[in-house]
């Protein structure tokens, strides 16, 4: 049951461009970024980490290309794995034509700071010639000098002159096969930056709070950030930048499109935070639904609330609900209605068995779906 209340985000209009076989703008599904932090001279722990990000969900992996050695692993890394690769470049084009020619589907670069015309021109044939798009990637501590001075530090005008500079120089070279980002480590300066941006260019936008910090910290400042912009229409792809386990960057970024209605995937838990009423334990009863159900990728939303309060109401909302009524024992519901009293001993098995037979209801139904079409 998705967007129950019938209230729908209007994204702002961006051209559509691919990252490999991943569209990013116009009407596509926002995607999911993270980015390794292996030595990506070391290949078989790039490509675990790089398997590992896919199995959470990654749209497309950003690797990082500081030397020869490691723009030229990349063909073993992309011979090696499935989604998009986004070769991290800062100022030397070589590493740009060598991650190009390595199989990466695009590359994070500021056209700008890679030397004269001719290197950018270089690159840019690169990109044309291996079907290879570009991240324009502005960053607020990396502005060029003559726009710090200009704007005597970072601030939104800046960072739209830069992005808007770089832009220029690759629509000169009749390349427009490109996204472009404006981060920040500060929420309000980065939000005000997407907006200004997203008037003057059509490009797609790639959303983040670069450097947000650790798990809790890093989170509560992209989730603010990123998700004000989503809230407004603004952004096409996005990355939830963490000092943690990138995995846990896919997770948060899935989030927070869940929490707008803007994409779903996995199970959707709404639960109270737990009082005086609850029938159950609640929190000791989220966290085991979340490790048993932590596999399912199918968008499916649960309702675990402790009494009748809200119980009932939610459960409507809901695919699959329990509601604490006390006596050790609450209601179970199933795609809004009740369906029988449980325990609370057996609420949990309930739950899991209810999900698990819904979504083979979905797949069954879908196999019979696409069995008949294909039989037309």
């Amino acid at each position: 049951m998705n967007n129950p209340y019938g209230i729908d985000i209007k994204r702002h209009k961006t051209r559509k461009i691919y990252v490999g076989d991943m569209p990013v703008g116009g009407d596509a599904p926002i995607s999911v970024q993270s980015m390794t932090n292996t030595d990506t001279r070391d290949i078989k722990s790039t490509v675990k980490q790089v398997l590992d990000l896919e199995d959470a969900g990654a749209d497309i992996v950003r690797i990082s290309c500081p030397d020869e050695e490691s723009s030229k692993a990349l063909k073993d890394i992309v011979n090696q794995t499935n989604v998009p690769i986004v070769a991290d470049i800062h100022f030397h084009y070589k590493r740009a034509i060598e991650a190009a020619e390595s199989g990466a589907s695009c590359l994070r670069i500021n056209p700008g700071n890679i030397g004269s015309i001719d290197r950018v021109k270089e690159v840019v044939k690169a990109a044309k010639d291996n079907d290879c798009s570009i991240r324009i990637g502005v960053n607020g501590g990396s502005l060029e000098k003559n726009i710090l001075e200009k704007y005597k530090g970072p601030s939104p005008a800046a960072m739209v002159e830069s992005a808007l500079f770089h832009e220029n120089i690759l629509r000169d070279l009749d390349f427009n096969n490109f996204k472009i980002s404006v981060k920040t480590s500060n929420v309000l300066l980065t939000v005000e930056s997407y907006k200004e941006l997203s008037k003057v260019t059509d490009a797609p936008l790639h959303l983040g709070i670069t450097e947000a910090g650790g798990l809790m910290d890093g989170t509560i400042k992209s989730s603010i950030g990123i998700g004000q912009l989503l809230a407004e229409g603004i952004g096409d792809t996005l990355r939830v930048s963490l000092s943690a386990d990138p995995v846990e960057e896919i997770k948060v970024g899935f989030s927070i499109l869940k929490s707008l209605g803007l994409r779903h995937r996995g199970v959707n838990i709404i639960s109270c935070p737990s009082c005086a009423r609850q029938g159950f334990d609640v929190i000791g009863t989220v966290k085991k639904l979340e490790d048993r159900l932590s596999n399912i990728s199918e968008p499916f939303t649960i309702s675990i609330i402790g009494c009748v309060v809200n119980g009932p109401g939610e459960a409507t909302m809901s695919d699959v609900g329990f509601t604490g009524g006390g006596n050790d024992s609450g209601m179970l519901y199933v795609d809004g209605k009740q369906l029988a009293k449980r325990n609370n001993d057996e609420l949990i098995d309930s739950i899991v068995n209810e999900v698990e037979k819904k979504i083979k209801q979905k797949i069954n139904k879908d196999i019979s779906k696409y069995d008949s079409n294909t039989t037309r």
